[in-house]
């Protein structure tokens, strides 16, 4: 055998290994991010006559779903929660959209300051942020509850949809813009038919992260909530005394609802060429 076919048969064989190795390394990557979120959703539908969550299985049953709302403090939490993501989510999005075209089409003065105060946000541990928020609360006498949350998670939530519709800006070409100058289209109607619909899937992705970030936070909400519970405060409460199947029950119904958006979101992108 000549030494070029040996040398393409082992470059073959590298990128078959190299593949294999991808392939093996994916696998583990989803079995560590999913098994414990199948764990919750396996254990919700658990038999567990003490009214607590238990590891160990007693036997299949539906009845957790049938009375998940029962317990009325949790469900007041869990409003709570999808109101301040909801409204942090179009907020969020609202502020960062001209922020992010702008940073990404435009030089200006106090634009390397912008980018600092932005990444600086992001990489903030969540306790600074949320013991920061808390003194300027306390300074302002502005009393803790689902408005101080909301503020505080729009604090942390734009940060991140600046960067996820920025990047998508970045990509978009700018002859665009001027075609439709060209046309007679003022900046406002160019902007409306031209660039918004190009941006849309950031827009939304964006928006979908600062949702997933409110509902879910913790650390901050537990500085700035005052005697106000959200869903994960409320489940922090809880592990002292026994978590109830109903958490379960309601975290698989928000992953579930998360996971339905995505996927049309996804899907969307797709058939527009996203």
């Amino acid at each position: 055998m000549s030494a070029p076919a040996t040398l393409g048969e082992g470059i073959r064989s590298g990128k078959g290994l190299a593949r294999r190795i991808l392939v093996i390394y994916t696998a583990c990557f989803m079995v560590y991010t999913l098994l414990p979120i199948a764990v919750m959703i396996a254990f919700s539908f658990n038999n567990s006559p003490s009214g607590r969550v238990s590891l160990k299985w007693l036997g299949f049953t539906t009845r957790w779903y049938s009375h998940a709302f029962a317990i009325e403090d949790l469900t007041g939490a869990l409003l709570h929660s999808l109101e301040v993501a909801f409204a942090s989510m179009i907020v969020s999005v609202v502020l960062a959209t001209p922020l992010a075209i702008a940073l990404a089409r435009y030089r200006f003065r106090g634009k390397s300051a912008s980018d600092i105060v932005i990444f600086a946000d992001i990489a903030a541990p969540a306790v600074v942020v949320g013991a920061s928020l808390l003194s300027l609360f306390l300074t302002l006498n502005l009393p803790r509850g689902l408005l101080t949350i909301l503020i505080a998670h729009v604090a942390f939530g734009v940060a991140f949809a600046v960067v996820v519709i920025r990047a998508r800006v970045s990509v978009l070409d700018r002859s665009l813009d001027r075609a439709a100058a060209d046309l007679g289209a003022t900046p406002w109607v160019a902007f409306w038919t031209v660039t918004f619909p190009l941006i849309l899937p950031g827009i939304v992705g964006a928006g979908l992260l600062a949702f997933a970030l409110s509902i879910d936070d913790l650390i901050i909400t537990s500085f700035v909530a005052g005697q106000t519970l959200t869903f994960p405060l409320w489940v922090y409460g809880a592990v002292k005394t026994g978590i109830p199947p109903q958490v379960f029950v309601l975290s698989t119904l928000i992953f579930l609802g998360g996971a339905i958006i995505a996927l049309i979101n996804s899907i969307v992108a797709h058939r527009n060429g996203g």
